[in-house]
């Protein structure tokens, strides 16, 4: 793997919204992982036709296997599905991605140079590079990103400021939500995602957290019970079963088939019905709730090898189960699942190659969803915009499972 830094850019359209989508988009890349991101400056344009606006910019380090040619094609393509059209120098764009360091490497050709031309001289280069990468220096100036920028005349600094963050639209204040499994991972990004919208958000795991948290051993029956007690007594609106035993990472990896069956039917299979079916009787009397299962794309199709034959056990069942329940509690509380695919959790992220041009070949849209979709796929099922869907499974894939 090489270390690439990035630089990105938008002067057009939904600035904000170009870059945070362009970051995910560079997340989601098999074989590439993004390391840290800067935060988000406001800067004015620099050279190019008179009366463009302003830019957001900011610079991030990557982690790939691209080569630099490949690279900056693929920056390039980006580019080009954000709606970059390159007319003249120093043009408004949507979205400019700069190639700005690869490694320590220098490289002269027709194509690409490296580092780049004009690194130093851009304060709205080096200001959030220096954020995330103070002390790594130019391999041919050998002064560092953080001397670099100090060097630089102190008006082309301060035009630097950083971007105030647009307001999230707060469509679920005073909604009370419990999400299990929220500590990490898809569990983590749907409890924010929750919270950022204004609801009040309880989270769950085994061991203690801070705000609104709850600790339960979910494959204990009287945990379960207890959690569901605890969550009702301070309101509850929605619910969402996520979490799961993780038999693929660390110790668990190593166990038997039988140990990992028994956990994931008592924690992915058991743990969310007895969850499920107590507080959904409490949402139906009180007469309104949302319920969210989380299931397994690959469920009815089927995946070689042990895992997969775990998985579509067990998610399958979850699968089956929340249908069956929302024909149970309906019309008082809508329940869905969620069949999340190739989503880039803690495993994915140390997938081997194998793994990563699996993700691409078998995925249409060739890339790894994120923890952040499948939570998006959450608040849209929990919102009232989503009133006329109950026992349905949505699949967050990318299109690699179509039924």
């Amino acid at each position: 793997m090489n270390l690439a830094y990035i630089a990105l850019g938008s002067n057009l359209n939904d600035r904000y919204a170009t870059l945070t989508a362009a970051v995910r988009r560079l997340r989601a890349e098999p074989g590439s992982r993004v390391l840290a991101v800067s935060a988000f400056y406001e800067t004015p344009p620099v050279g190019g036709p008179e009366g463009q606006g302003s830019y957001l910019n900011a610079a991030l380090s990557l982690d790939t296997d691209k080569s630099p040619d490949e690279l900056l094609a693929f920056l390039h393509t980006i580019e080009h599905q954000f709606g970059r059209v390159r007319t003249v120098k120093d043009a408004p764009r949507t979205l400019d991605l700069d190639l700005l360091l690869y490694d320590d490497q220098t490289i002269y050709s027709t194509n690409l140079i490296m580092p780049h031309a004009r690194l130093h001289e851009r304060a709205f280069v080096l200001v959030p590079l220096a954020e995330i990468a103070a002390e790594v220096r130019h391999p041919v100036l050998n002064k560092s990103v953080a001397k670099l920028r100090d060097e630089l005349p102190k008006a082309d600094r301060a035009s630097v400021v950083l971007a105030k963050t647009p307001e999230v639209p707060q469509d679920f204040l005073d909604v009370r939500c419990l999400v299990t499994g929220s500590t990490s991972g898809i569990g983590k990004a749907i409890a924010e995602a929750f919270a950022e919208r204004g609801a009040k958000v309880i989270t769950h795991g085994r061991r203690k957290a801070a705000g609104r948290h709850l600790t339960a051993n979910l494959s204990d029956p009287k945990a379960v019970d207890k959690l569901a007690e605890k969550a009702w007594s301070k309101g509850l609106d929605v619910l969402v079963c996520n979490a799961g035993a993780d038999t693929l990472t660390g110790e668990a990896a190593k166990w038997s088939f039988d140990r990992k069956l028994e956990e994931l039917i008592a924690v992915d299979l058991k743990s969310t019905m007895r969850l499920c079916r107590n507080l959904g009787e409490k949402m139906k009397a009180h007469g309104r709730g949302v319920i969210l299962t989380i299931g397994w794309d690959q469920a009815e199709t089927g995946l070689e090898g042990d895992s997969g034959q775990l998985f579509a056990a067990v998610k399958g069942a979850v699968t089956c189960f929340t249908r069956s329940l929302a024909l149970t509690l309906a019309p008082q509380v809508r329940v869905n699942c969620i069949a999340p695919g190739w989503i880039r959790t803690a495993w994915g992220e140390t997938a081997s190659a194998e793994w990563q041009d699996r993700v691409r070949e078998e995925t249409p849209l060739g890339i790894w969803g994120l923890p952040e979709d499948v939570a998006a796929a959450a608040v849209m099922l929990a919102s009232p915009n989503a009133a006329f869907l109950t026992g349905q499974t949505l699949r967050v894939n990318g299109g690699a499972v179509r039924i």
